[in-house]
């Protein structure tokens, strides 16, 4: 924007190039350099976020290869040279004349259909359908993820009380504890049955009040009670279930962020197909008419919204992800992220 222009707008209003040849080949090469790089960084970004969904532990494990991060960068501003900048340079040398008349600004295969439907093809068609097959991706994924682990989460949720209780050794050895207690006082019951038929003959009263205490005996176990059976159950249960909501709460949270991801990558392809496909459609349509068919003002308008892609990217992805605003912080107000030891002190 800074370097383009201001040399474009004069350009636009006088209708004529004043600022020479060879300043016009270098306006020409940074123009297209400066798009198609960004175009490809668009890319670059899409298979980032796609692995970081679909291949999570791997590039967990690659997020500190900085050397392996610069390299791509630096391939994607190589190929985005390699697309134009050689045919700017070197297209009049290599067909022995210029069709540029004097007072006009353009590259030397403007008309030229074969070649600008080669190169659209390499820098709009190509990057679009990756960029939403890596979103199309990311969204499939997450989709498949959600249904997975909200089923688990389900049928671990819907699990009945006796289930967890004999699953857990904790309610076996209370169980347990209390069968043995009842089968106890079974027995005592039974001893004090026979000793009140025994004693029945000399005295009835006595008999009652020995049945009386053998009941009393069977009511009150020693060890456990069946209400203190299910409280203990009843608790190991709850902490289940509290440890299995913690769980689903950490697994939506990482859902939520997936689809925050995905619905970012929408927005800049959306964007990013709004306002490249006029360019490239009256591009690819001018140059198999040789201008004769499309409206000028209706090509500068196409040009200046593909300007206006490569001003918007910047902001759109701040808006729409917090780890570049991170990024745009660091790189802009780097103090913002410094805590001083006195205020770390304080705090």
């Amino acid at each position: 924007g800074a370097f383009c222009i201001p040399l474009y707008v004069p350009y636009v209003l006088t209708g004529r190039w004043i600022f020479g040849r060879s300043l016009c080949k270098l306006w020409l090469v940074v123009d297209y350099l400066l798009c198609t790089s960004s175009v490809f960084n668009i890319v670059l970004i899409s298979y980032d976020r796609f692995l970081s969904v679909t291949r999570a532990v791997a590039y967990r494990a690659q997020q500190g290869n900085t050397r392996q991060a610069v390299l791509k960068m630096v391939l994607v501003w190589v190929l985005a040279f390699l697309l134009y900048g050689p045919a700017i340079i070197s297209w009049e040398y290599i067909s022995g004349q210029s069709i540029i008349p004097t007072g006009e600004c353009y590259a030397e295969f403007f008309y030229n259909w074969y070649f600008l439907m080669t190169a659209s093809t390499l820098e709009f068609f190509t990057p679009f359908i990756s960029v939403m097959f890596f979103n199309l991706s990311i969204y499939l994924n997450i989709q498949k993820r959600t249904k997975m682990r909200l089923d688990v989460f389900h049928e671990v949720h819907n699990q009945s009380f006796t289930e967890e209780v004999e699953r857990s050794p904790e309610a076996k050895l209370s169980l347990k504890c209390c069968k043995w207690e009842q089968k106890e006082s079974a027995e005592t019951l039974n001893l004090s049955k026979s000793k009140a038929q025994a004693a029945a003959s000399s005295s009835s009263l006595d008999a009652n009040e020995l049945l009386a205490t053998g009941s009393e005996s069977s009511r009150k176990p020693k060890c456990c009670s069946k209400k203190s059976c299910k409280n203990s159950a009843s608790t190991l249960s709850s902490e289940k279930r509290v440890k299995i909501v913690s769980q689903s709460t950490t697994q939506r949270f990482r859902l939520s962020r997936d689809k925050k991801v995905a619905k970012s990558l929408a927005i800049i392809v959306g964007i990013f197909g709004i306002c490249w496909a006029p360019y490239t459609l009256l591009m690819i349509i001018r140059a198999g008419c040789h201008g004769q068919c499309i409206s000028e003002f209706w090509y500068e308008t196409s040009f200046w919204l593909l300007w206006i892609n490569s001003a918007v990217n910047p902001v759109l992805y701040p808006l729409c992800h917090s780890s570049f605003r991170r990024a745009f912080i660091k790189l802009l107000c780097p103090k913002k992220l410094k805590v001083q030891p006195h205020e770390a002190l304080q705090s």
